[in-house]
């Protein structure tokens, strides 16, 4: 089931969700707060939230500004802003990400990388200026 509520981005509420027993397949590029709670193989990119419930099960890669997932992931995460990973969920991937938290009971199989002073891509932030960018990536 895709539904959609009247959320708008800018507030952070849910703009649209995949609900338990649904099964996507694709790429999903969205705007706002989405919530997964069904099974999705393929990708998925926004540069805003993604909320995976815990029965949701996601199979690809995922590029967003901030995650928050109870669910079960295989596949890598490039977070810009937050990956904030909820038991009883799991991750069979990579994590790259600002700003991370792992909650005690999710099993987190991969690597990490933080990309402080930098978006996920490796961008300057616009707020940074480009000698930052420099010693950030140096450092």
């Amino acid at each position: 089931m895709i539904g959609k509520t009247k959320g708008h981005p800018e507030t952070g509420e849910i703009v649209a969700f995949l609900g338990k027993g649904t099964d996507f397949k694709g790429t999903l590029h969205f705007e706002g707060t989405i919530r997964i709670d069904g099974r999705l193989e393929g990708e998925i990119v926004t540069k805003d939230t993604l909320i995976v419930g815990e029965s949701a099960e996601i199979m690809g890669d995922i590029r967003v500004g901030t995650i928050i997932t109870s669910g079960r992931i295989t596949g890598n995460i490039h977070a810009s802003k937050l990956a904030h990973l909820l038991a009883p969920g799991s991750l069979n991937g990579d994590v790259k990400t600002e700003s991370l938290k792992v909650d005690e009971g999710f099993a987190f199989n991969g690597r990490c990388e933080m990309t402080k002073g930098t978006s996920a891509s490796g961008a300057l932030r616009p707020e940074q200026k480009p000698e930052q960018k420099k010693e950030a990536l140096s450092a």
